[in-house]
């Protein structure tokens, strides 16, 4: 899949590694966690940032718009970019599966975009172990009880996969351990808040603003 991007020359330090200049965030939940709202969000109010669509075998749901929210395919072809190597991560969710591309991934952070990834706990971990330096987020509900009444709130799913669901989400939840930061999805614009918070701390990282600030730092430096 062709992708093009207009990114501006920059003068890289030679510590960069191949991983480009642009951060890559993970951002998790169980189902009904509120991630995808979140990182919607997130996206629509920070510049320099953009979501990784996936590529899915499920089928595509009411409102939803191929290449936005996913790319939806069929299992053969799914299976067909994977044994190609196209997918960065992939694993099967709910009996079908879901693959992150990394042609997408690595031009977005080559042209100093960030990335944000709204994958599971098993794509996590295949990412964290390519790209060590990614930042994960794992956003908990306040209670299982609330996390239910979200899903039914949907009104996506009916009770026997709504129950399944709940029954995965424990199994999730006990990956909590495996992430950089923990976000309580309580009150929305507060979680909002604190999501914003670390993308933008990672960019204020001294190793990262050196190479952005390189002329502003020699000239406040050189010698009068």
């Amino acid at each position: 899949m062709h992708l093009e991007l207009q990114c501006k020359t920059r003068q890289l330090d030679e510590r960069m590694t191949n991983q480009g200049v642009g951060n890559l965030f993970i951002v998790a939940s169980p189902s009904g966690g509120g991630k995808t709202s979140l990182i919607k969000c997130l996206v629509a109010d920070l510049d320099q940032i953009k979501v990784s669509v996936s590529h899915t075998t499920r089928d595509k749901r009411a409102g939803e718009v191929d290449g936005e929210h996913y790319y939806f395919v069929d299992e053969a072809t799914f299976f067909r970019m994977k044994d190609d190597g196209q997918f960065i991560e992939h694993a099967q969710v709910f009996n079908h599966y879901y693959g992150t591309s990394r042609h997408v991934i690595e031009a977005h952070l080559q042209c100093g975009v960030d990335v944000v990834l709204d994958i599971d706990w098993q794509g996590a971990q295949q990412i964290k172990r390519q790209f060590t330096q990614a930042v994960s987020v794992f956003i908990l509900p306040p209670s299982l009880q609330v996390l239910e009444k979200r899903l039914l709130e949907r009104q996506r799913d009916d009770h026997a996969v709504i129950n399944e669901r709940m029954q995965r989400a424990q199994q999730e939840l006990s990956h909590y351990d495996e992430f950089d930061f923990l976000i309580v999805n309580d009150e929305f614009n507060h979680a909002l808040a604190q999501l914003m918070s670390i993308v933008v701390a990672e960019r204020l990282k001294r190793d990262r603003q050196v190479l952005y600030l390189a002329e502003l730092l020699s000239f406040l430096l050189q010698t009068q």
